[in-house]
C-alpha cells in the first residue's frame, strides 16, 4: 500500500501518479524555501556588496592632519651628579644640539591625525571637535590625493563637533546629512575614515542601538559594530542610500582597538550643529531657565502624578521661566506642543529651539496642568553662574531626630557653615542614620531642607505637619526639596 502526503484525489489513482505528484511537491516546497529566503534578505535590507556605495561616496572622505606647536620646560634637570666624570660629556652632548644645561629648549611640533567629510561643493567640511582642538595648523588630505589648508570655523565641545573650510579652484564632491531618526536597530551601516593612519578605509555593520548617552548632555549616538578604531574620529557613517546618519566619535574598548562597540553623533544633532557654526560661527541653544530632576516613582505618587514622566522643577532662578512664571515643585509635562518623557528629553528639545521664540510650557502643579508662555534666553549666555561652595557639615546644639535626620532650623552660624545665602530659610541635616531609607536616597550631613510636601518648612513643627498631611491625604511618602551647596533637588521619604 502506497501512502502519499498529497491531499488530492489524483494520488490514488496510480503509483506514478503519486510519485510526480510528490516530485512537483517538493519541488515546489523549494521554491517556496527559497522564496523566503529572498524575502528575508530583503527585509535585512542585506547588501550583496558595498563596493558601489564605497567608490561614489569616497571622494567627499578626508584624512586630517592637525600640528601643534608644544612649548616644553625652560630648564633640562642634570641626569648626572655635579662633579661627575660624566658631567663634561652630557654637556658636550647637549651643547653640540643646542641646549645645554639650564638653557631653553626649542619648542617642537607634535601631530595628530583624524577623518572628516566634505558637506558642501565649497568646501565645508564637518569633524570632531577633538581631532583640531589646539591645532595650530589643519592640512585636508583628499581622496584624489591632494592636499589643501584648512581655517577653523567654529566647534561645539558640548557635541564633540567642528566645522572646517578649505578653498578650491574645483567644486569639491560633498555628501549629505540623512535623517537619523529613521534608522533602525538591525540596519546596515557603512564607517569611513583614516584609521590609525593607514588612509582611506571602509568598515561595515549594523547599528546595534539608539540613543546611547556617555557624558554630554546633548548626546543621542548611534552604537554600530562597524569597526570603529582611532583616527576614524570625525568620520562618517552612511546608511545604505549613502546618507550621513552619522559622526563616528568613540569607541568601548579596553585596549583602544575596535572590538565592536562604535558610537557615531546622531545627524539630526549634528545637521543642526553645523547650521549654527555656518551661520554664526558658534552654537546657540534655547535656555529655558530651570534646574530640573526625573520624577521618580516615590516622587510621582508623592506628588499625586499619574506616572512618572515629566521633568521636575526644583529651582527657578532669574531667568525666563521665573518671568513666566514658573515655580519650584512643577513638573513639566509638555515643550512647545511635544510631550515630555524625561529632563534628558526636555534639555535637548529645549537647545534645539530657537533663540527668543515663545513657546507653551504645560507644567503639572497642585494636582492640575497650567500652560505658559516662556521666552527662551541663550543657554551659552547663562552658562558662567556660580554656585556656593559646600562649607561641610555643621555642629550646632538643640536638634531634632525625624525619619532618620537629626535636624535643626538654620541660624547665622549654620549659613556661614553651609555657604548658604543670608536670610535664607530651612532645616539643616546635622546627621543621617546610615540604616534608614533618608540615607539610602543620598540625604547626607549638611544638606538643607527648604520645602515638604510643595510648602515652604522653617522649623520642625512645620515638616512634622507636612508629614501628617500627607497621611491624611493617604499617600505613603512626603516631598522634601533639599538643597546641597547650591543645588536643589527632590526626595520622597516614606511617611508609615
Amino acid at each position: 500500500m502506497t501512502t502519499s502526503l498529497v491531499l488530492s484525489p489524483l494520488t490514488t489513482r496510480s503509483h506514478r501518479a503519486t510519485l510526480s505528484l510528490r516530485t512537483l511537491a517538493v519541488t515546489l516546497i523549494g521554491a517556496f524555501a527559497l522564496l523566503l529566503q529572498a524575502v528575508a534578505a530583503d527585509a535585512r535590507g542585506a547588501p550583496e556588496s558595498f563596493a558601489d556605495l564605497a567608490e561614489r561616496f569616497s571622494p567627499a572622505v578626508v584624512n586630517i592632519t592637525t600640528t601643534t606647536v608644544v612649548k616644553t620646560s625652560t630648564d633640562l634637570t642634570p641626569i648626572v651628579p655635579e662633579g661627575s666624570p660624566f658631567q663634561d660629556f652630557f654637556e658636550e652632548f647637549m651643547n653640540r644640539n643646542g641646549q645645554g644645561f639650564g638653557q631653553p629648549q626649542r619648542p617642537r611640533k607634535s601631530q595628530a591625525l583624524g577623518s572628516g567629510f566634505v558637506i558642501s561643493e565649497d568646501g565645508y567640511i564637518v569633524t570632531n571637535n577633538h581631532v583640531i582642538e589646539g591645532a595650530d595648523e589643519i592640512e585636508i588630505e583628499f581622496f584624489e590625493k591632494f592636499t589643501l589648508p584648512a581655517k577653523l570655523v567654529g566647534t561645539d565641545p558640548k557635541t564633540d563637533i567642528a566645522l572646517l573650510k578649505v578653498e578650491s579652484d574645483e567644486p569639491l564632491k560633498f555628501v549629505s546629512f540623512g535623517d537619523s531618526d529613521v534608522a533602525r536597530v538591525g540596519d546596515w551601516v557603512m564607517a569611513m575614515g583614516n584609521p590609525l593612519g593607514q588612509g582611506f578605509s571602509v568598515s561595515a555593520g549594523i547599528i546595534s542601538q539608539r540613543g546611547r548617552a556617555l557624558s554630554g548632555i546633548y548626546d543621542d549616538f548611534i552604537q554600530t559594530d562597524a569597526a570603529i578604531n582611532r583616527g576614524n574620529s570625525g568620520g562618517p557613517l552612511f546608511n545604505m542610500d549613502g546618507e550621513v546618519i552619522g559622526v563616528n566619535t568613540a569607541i568601548l574598548s579596553p585596549n583602544g582597538g575596535s572590538i565592536g562597540i562604535g558610537f557615531s553623533m546622531a545627524s539630526n544633532v549634528v545637521s543642526k550643529v553645523v547650521d549654527q557654526l555656518r551661520e554664526f560661527g558658534e552654537t546657540r541653544r534655547g535656555w529655558l531657565g530651570v534646574r530640573i530632576q526625573n520624577v521618580s516613582d516615590d516622587v510621582a505618587e508623592a506628588m499625586g502624578l499619574a506616572a512618572a514622566k515629566g521633568a521636575l522643577v526644583t529651582d527657578v532662578p532669574e531667568g525666563p521661566s521665573k518671568e513666566a512664571g514658573l515655580q519650584s515643585g512643577d513638573v513639566i509635562v509638555s515643550f512647545d506642543n511635544k510631550e515630555i518623557e524625561d529632563p534628558d528629553a526636555l534639555v535637548r528639545t529645549v537647545g534645539d529651539t530657537e533663540v527668543g521664540k515663545a513657546v507653551r510650557v504645560t507644567v503639572f502643579r497642585d494636582g492640575k496642568t497650567k500652560t505658559l508662555m516662556v521666552t527662551l534666553g541663550r543657554r551659552e549666555d547663562a552658562e558662567n553662574t556660580s554656585m556656593p561652595q559646600d562649607g561641610g557639615a555643621p555642629v550646632a546644639p538643640k536638634s531634632v531626630e525625624l525619619m532618620g535626620l537629626t535636624l535643626q532650623p538654620l541660624n547665622d552660624e549654620l549659613r556661614e557653615q553651609l555657604g548658604v545665602p543670608a536670610g535664607a530659610n530651612g532645616l539643616a541635616v546635622l546627621e543621617v542614620d546610615e540604616t534608614t531609607e533618608a540615607f539610602e536616597k543620598g540625604l547626607r550631613a549638611g544638606d538643607v531642607i527648604t520645602e515638604a510636601g510643595q510648602e515652604k518648612v522653617t522649623t520642625v513643627a512645620d515638616l512634622e505637619a507636612r508629614i501628617e498631611a500627607a497621611r491624611d491625604a493617604g499617600r505613603n511618602t512626603v516631598l522634601l526639596l533639599v538643597r546641597r551647596s547650591g543645588e536643589p533637588r527632590f526626595v520622597a521619604i516614606g511617611v508609615n
